[in-house]
């Protein structure tokens, strides 16, 4: 041993602090104190890494540990109630009272400052309409071109993409028994379809991304057979082929090979020993028409199943070059999922966290108009996530333009997430997303699979007497002049009047193009169907 290690030096110290207390008649506990004390403060003196700890032995650890607990400290006994950061005390709330069945009325009127600019709100009828039974549902993949077609009739709300390896076994199992018991869809996220996911037979999404996992050959590329496979099963309802997430869009991933247990590794076709890549990009295609060749690949390997694609919105040219190729093409998916940028679940780079990727509202819009223009909206519905929480949040996105809207967050809450954001450090304290076994036995799976089922059921009758108000039968009749925003203290608009909206076929008359907002009047006519950037060369 070296006798000048700091270990030894401050066990010696100990030591010595021990006897002399015990010799001096001290009661055991006090020089027990000082001995652990004097360990902690000699171990700080001598280490080299923590400049803090050797300038302030054993003070500085009293700032780790209330830097630790900032969060609690925060959200508990400091964090204003409508302060969303990023989600406010009242969001959360609301999920968990209508996830345990508790009352989500609230008394004193509004908390929010109605005058404040962004302030939202739906009008109402002077003559509401009868409240409609809250089992709102589309039909998805109604396509007349694919005679094998297999359509499926979604729920207006539903699970958004989260996988297996970034939620726990438990957590996949609580949201697909609740989605199964709730009657909504549950997409897997790019993590493949796990038996967590399986086990309860719930409606599935399965999401394709770049790793192809799932459906992947030892290389990394797409294998049919092993698609065409997994697809078969009844469980899985559509395909989604994710082209980038609102989290951190155009940022690839990996994940650690210390992190693939056998699970991960079988769900996800990748060996154990070897770190996981997902690439930034696809290997399957490279330019919009080789994109919607692939889909219509996908759609019929999967026997006719709705299949569209998830994107969070960049450069527009590249989604007009996308719309081009479908005109170009007559390849038309069957539906696209829009990602706000202020979407993620788990961790991003900061930069990519708050700077990059569309906002929902604006992206949305940009996909919407875009359709309509190129007189393609009545065959492709849309969907929509990112901070989607209550029916006001669901009726405000619809009548933006989508069809229909998915939740990750929310339904995290409802399993019991509080927001302490330490996904990624898998010391999830309420074991939604870790694969730490010993935190996930904090998840109950089946007190969580009804907390699910109820937190759906219970927006869904808010969203059905929230449009009722309005003097709608369906959420698919709101339409942008339902909906308010203030845009000073003294000045609102309706948000058809604040907002450029197209109308069908404008964008295939080259004399309109001068009168559209600049992003279509430039763009449009620069992108191209075959290529995603028209500057190159």
């Amino acid at each position: 041993m070296n006798l000048l290690s700091p270990r030894y030096l401050a066990l010696n110290a100990a030591v010595v602090t021990l006897l002399v207390s015990l010799a001096l008649g001290a009661p055991w506990e006090i020089p027990a104190v000082a001995a652990a004390l004097t360990i902690v403060g000699i171990s700080d003196l001598v280490q080299t890494k923590r400049a803090l700890r050797r300038n302030y032995p054993i003070m500085a650890h009293f700032r780790f540990f209330f830097e630790s607990i900032r969060p609690e400290i925060r959200q508990y006994f400091l964090e204003d109630d409508t302060v969303a950061e990023p989600f406010s005390r009242n969001q959360r709330s609301i999920v968990y009272q209508r996830a345990k069945l508790d009352t989500d009325k609230r008394p004193f009127g509004t908390q929010l400052d109605v005058y404040a600019p962004g302030y939202e709100w739906i009008n109402h009828s002077i003559a509401p309409a009868p409240e409609q039974p809250h089992d709102f549902r589309i039909e998805i993949g109604n396509h007349p071109d694919c005679p094998r077609a297999q359509p499926y009739s979604a729920s207006v709300f539903n699970i958004s993409a989260m996988s297996f390896g970034a939620l726990s076994a438990n957590a996949i199992l609580a949201l697909n028994g609740g989605a199964k018991q709730g009657g909504f869809m549950h997409d897997t996220g790019e993590g493949s379809i796990s038996p967590y996911h399986r086990q309860h037979g719930g409606d599935l999404v399965w999401e394709i991304g770049s790793g192809y996992f799932g459906c992947r050959n030892a290389d990394g590329t797409f294998s049919e057979e092993k698609f065409a496979a997994n697809a078969a099963s009844p469980q899985v309802k559509m395909i989604e082929l994710k082209m980038s997430q609102g989290a951190k869009p155009g940022h690839g991933g990996v994940l650690p090979a210390a992190k693939i247990s056998p699970e991960i590794a079988l769900t996800r076709g990748v060996p154990t020993g070897v770190d996981c890549v997902s690439p930034a990009r696809h290997s399957a295609f490279s330019t919009p028409i080789e994109m919607l060749e692939f889909i219509e690949r996908l759609r019929n390997l999967s026997g006719g199943k709705p299949t569209g694609f998830k994107l969070s919105i960049g450069h527009p040219w590249e989604f007009f070059g996308i719309v081009k190729a479908m005109l170009a093409t007559g390849i038309v998916p069957d539906f696209i999922v829009v990602d706000g940028g202020e979407g993620g679940t788990g961790a991003a780079p900061v930069e990519f966290t708050d700077h990059v990727g569309t906002p929902l509202q604006e992206a949305l819009l940009l996909v919407h108009n875009t359709l309509v223009g190129a007189n393609l909206r009545d065959k492709i519905k849309i969907g929509a996530s990112g901070k989607i929480i209550t029916a006001f949040d669901i009726a405000r996105t619809l009548a933006l333009g989508a069809d229909w809207c998915n939740s990750a967050r929310g339904f995290m809450f409802a399993l019991g997430c509080i927001q302490s954001q330490s996904c990624h450090t898998d010391r999830c304290p309420t074991g939604v997303a870790t694969q730490d076994k010993s935190r996930q036995r904090a998840l109950v799976v089946p007190d969580k699979i009804q907390r699910v089922a109820n937190f759906h059921e219970n927006t869904m009758k808010a969203l059905a007497q929230l449009i009722a108000a309005a003097g709608l039968t369906h959420p698919s009749q709101l339409r942008p002049r339902h909906l308010v925003r203030r845009i000073s203290s003294t000045q609102v608009k309706l948000a058809s009047t604040l907002l450029p909206f197209l109308e069908p076929g404008e964008l295939l008359d080259p004399s309109q193009l001068s009168r559209l907002p600049p992003v279509f009047g430039h763009y449009w006519p620069m992108a191209q169907a075959e290529t995603f950037d028209p500057y190159c060369g």
